[in-house]
């Protein structure tokens, strides 16, 4: 399974060496670019390692090009802490929605069309892991950049208790735009890159709605706290990773609750 050096005709990914429970192997940091231009993209430069970020400089460096722009997907630090860094290595900008994230560039906006040297990317806005993600359409390569919305492997952690409703709306908008587009290739924040994209999504959408079945379950036995449905739902889950199991919880419960279907005693 490669993942360094992995990607598309415009897309070549440089992987951090950042591996853990919530990054698998690391970062992807992706320098895209145009078949014999100059300028660069790159998305999601990855936390402060100056070794990464500076390989990723001078990777774009030894192919005679430079950096025009730097793109975040979302907020998280394992994306975006070497931001500041990278920006300094290159005189790039960095572009985000999030307005605290952005330095000396602009916001991205849905259905925004981003150029640079002839490449063309298209702003997906796919809120749910985090309120400010978004998605990158690389048409010409059939390919869109997902960030942390869709994993090389394993699933994603909706990030606050309100995401599970946008998440699968993500995720159904992402399920239409890859039919309708002819989309070949997923390129993710984390993991090797996905050349089955109907297939990657249609699993993420499915365990959403078995998790959901299982927590109503362990509603309906009896739990009432989100540790007590932990216990059930995930019995064999690593301590690193349990408050990332809860945060699923919670959003799930939220979830449910919005949708009338808890009973008032459950936490959420």
């Amino acid at each position: 399974m490669r993942i360094d050096g992995s990607g598309t005709l415009r897309a070549g990914c440089v992987l951090c060496p950042n591996p853990g429970p919530m990054t698998l192997e690391g970062t992807n940091t992706w320098i895209l670019r145009e078949p014999g231009a100059r300028g660069v993209v790159v998305v999601d430069p990855g936390p402060h390692d100056e070794r990464h970020l500076e390989r990723v400089a001078r990777t774009v460096q030894e192919q005679g090009a430079q950096v025009q722009m730097t793109l975040l997907t979302h907020r998280h630090f394992d994306h975006t802490e070497g931001s500041r860094y990278f920006a300094e290595l290159t005189g790039a900008p960095v572009h985000a929605v999030d307005p605290g994230m952005r330095l000396g560039g602009s916001g991205l906006e849905d259905g925004q069309v981003i150029t640079a040297d002839g490449l063309e990317l298209r702003v997906i806005a796919t809120p749910g892991h985090t309120d400010d993600s978004v998605c990158f359409l690389l048409e010409s390569d059939s390919a869109i950049l997902t960030g942390d919305t869709i994993l090389g492997h394993g699933t994603s952690v909706i990030d606050g208790d309100d995401g599970l409703a946008p998440y699968m709306d993500s995720m159904y908008r992402l399920r239409d735009l890859v039919r309708a587009h002819g989309v070949r290739t997923l390129l993710p924040g984390h993991g090797p890159i996905l050349t089955s994209p109907s297939a990657a999504i249609d699993s993420y959408i499915d365990h959403r709605e078995a998790r959901l079945e299982q927590i109503r379950d362990a509603v309906r036995a009896g739990a009432t706290k989100v540790e007590e449905i932990i216990d059930r739902v995930y019995p064999d889950v690593a301590e690193s990773i349990r408050p990332a199991a809860a945060s699923s919880v919670r959003a799930q419960l939220r979830y449910l609750a919005v949708k009338g279907e808890l009973p008032e005693d459950v936490e959420n």
